[in-house]
């Protein structure tokens, strides 16, 4: 099967080299959709002979689906700057055979928290569907949380091997992604007219801490699981105080 990888980038010098070195043999084709680095993420790029797009930011699924038109190979592998492919994930992939076009193959993740893999938590389990042909699968335009649209007859096969996920460099940078997803997804329901009900603002943060850090065995990834779960609760109760924000701004 030829294949593209797409991957998304904006000030990632200090993981997308890695992230770069993994593909190597994997494909004749990246894409690097860039929206405004200002570290050397653009030199490193360049510096691996891969396809470069610099844009603006106009959300996750808008810029990955720029990348995915201007992919050369109709397959494509969509993973983020901070994500990096496994040995056996890229042994999967180099052997598949070609597959009919409402296939999308699924990856497990394997996530770390500032080096350290997180087992449990909010991110047990964790599985994404990361390849498929750009003919019949796109991303939604929402800005955060972005979702594959699946062809209604899909096929999802799981693929053997990782991604590995390195998504939190520092607590003042997971502090700060969190604040910003948070208003985004505030944003999104706004637009959606969803309301921030009490239940909304107070009853769901709790049930989410205690769903992660307790009934998905959050615990046992020891303080750092503890920050996660917490935090997770948190990022519900700030987006539901954003979107009450929101609708008092648009009655003034």
């Amino acid at each position: 099967m030829k294949l593209s990888v797409v991957i998304i980038t904006k000030n990632e010098a200090h993981i997308i080299g890695k992230t770069l070195a993994a593909l190597s043999g994997l494909t004749d084709d990246i894409i690097v959709v860039d929206s405004g680095s200002t570290d050397d993420t653009i030199n490193i790029c360049r510096s691996a002979g891969v396809k470069i797009i610099q844009t603006t930011w106009e959300g996750y699924g808008i810029n990955k689906n720029k990348g995915n038109d201007a992919a050369r190979y109709d397959w494509v592998l969509s993973l983020d700057a901070d994500e990096v492919v496994d040995e056996e994930l890229k042994r999967s992939i180099a052997a598949l055979p070609e597959q009919e076009a409402n296939t999308v193959y699924t990856i497990a993740y394997k996530n770390y928290f500032c080096n350290k893999r997180i087992r449990y938590g909010v991110w047990r389990n964790d599985r994404h569907a990361r390849l498929f042909n750009r003919n019949y699968v796109s991303w939604n335009t929402t800005e955060v949380h972005e979702k594959l649209i699946l062809p209604q007859q899909e096929k999802a096969l799981p693929l053997a091997g990782y991604v590995q996920h390195y998504t939190v460099d520092s607590i003042p940078d997971y502090i700060h992604k969190t604040m910003l997803y948070a208003k985004a997804g505030a944003k999104q329901y706004f637009l959606k007219k969803k309301k921030a009900s009490f239940v909304k603002l107070y009853i769901a943060p709790t049930f989410s801490f205690i769903h992660a850090y307790i009934l998905r065995f959050g615990f046992l990834d020891g303080w750092e699981g503890f920050l996660i779960c917490k935090t997770y609760a948190w990022y519900s109760f700030i987006k539901y105080v954003f979107l009450r924000e929101l609708y008092k701004q648009d009655k003034q």
